[in-house]
């Protein structure tokens, strides 16, 4: 099982919006237009959050996974449920389960279900706008996940937008906890018990993962713009590490 810190890990976007990508280019990199790519993330993702995922609504209710709600939900079919006049409060757990349940049938289905053509195109041009300017770091991102069997991604950003920074991302079928109240060692031992008797390997670039990978005694691999980047980094490399452990 492969865990992956989120930004600045398998995604770009807070070094872009602060220039700090560009930067370690000795000014080979344009630091105005790595900014003006990442504000155009941050539009996309708040637009698709409030849009549809009811963000406006429950940024205040943080879950660590999508399913955490589900001792709430009856199961009530939601095909005809009207979720802007069901009087949804801060109280009412069974109906936050339910936008939860929204929330995780559109997560499985993707953005070419949910959005529209004009939005479609929109995306796919920043998409790869973004992965020439970091010189495929998106791409061989999603192609080196796409060789796991089980990639689980532990963000320290609450939940919504990170499943949405996920779609937008192009990173499909990836399981995401959010650690942002509980903190990601709590997280790494959720997923050790989801997944026994397993070998683990944790890759980021923070010292919240590097700490609680080695309080749980797995391998960990620290991402950063040199050496250890993408692209760069080899299922030979991770292998390495994971012998060293293991």
């Amino acid at each position: 099982v492969y865990i992956w810190d989120m930004d600045e890990t398998i995604i770009l976007l807070k070094s872009l919006l602060d220039g700090t990508y560009a930067g370690v280019f000795n000014g080979l990199k344009d630091t105005r237009k790595g900014v003006e790519i990442g504000k155009r993330w941050e539009n996309h993702i708040l637009q698709v959050c409030d849009e549809y995922f009811f963000y406006e609504e429950i940024e205040n209710f943080n879950e660590p996974f999508l399913n955490a709600l589900d001792e709430y939900d009856d199961g009530r079919d939601l095909s005809n449920y009207d979720f802007n006049n069901d009087g949804f409060d801060d109280s009412n757990k069974r109906k936050l389960a339910y936008r939860h349940r929204s929330i995780a049938q559109k997560y499985a289905q993707g953005l070419q279900k949910v959005l529209d053509q004009e939005m479609i195109r929109l995306w796919n041009d920043l998409y790869n706008l973004t992965d020439s300017y970091t010189d495929g770091w998106l791409s061989s991102g999603h192609a080196f996940l796409e060789q796991q069997n089980v990639n689980v991604l532990v963000t320290s950003g609450s939940l919504i937008p990170s499943l949405v920074k996920c779609l937008l991302y192009r990173l499909d079928d990836v399981i995401v906890y959010s650690s942002w109240e509980v903190g990601k060692l709590q997280c790494f031992s959720w997923i050790k018990e989801r997944f026994p008797n397993v070998r683990f390997c944790v890759i980021g670039d923070g010292l919240e993962e590097c700490e609680a990978a080695q309080i749980m005694r797995w391998p960990f691999i620290k991402i950063d713009f040199r050496p250890h980047r993408f692209p760069g980094l080899t299922m030979r490399m991770v292998h390495t590490y994971i012998d060293v452990i293991y």
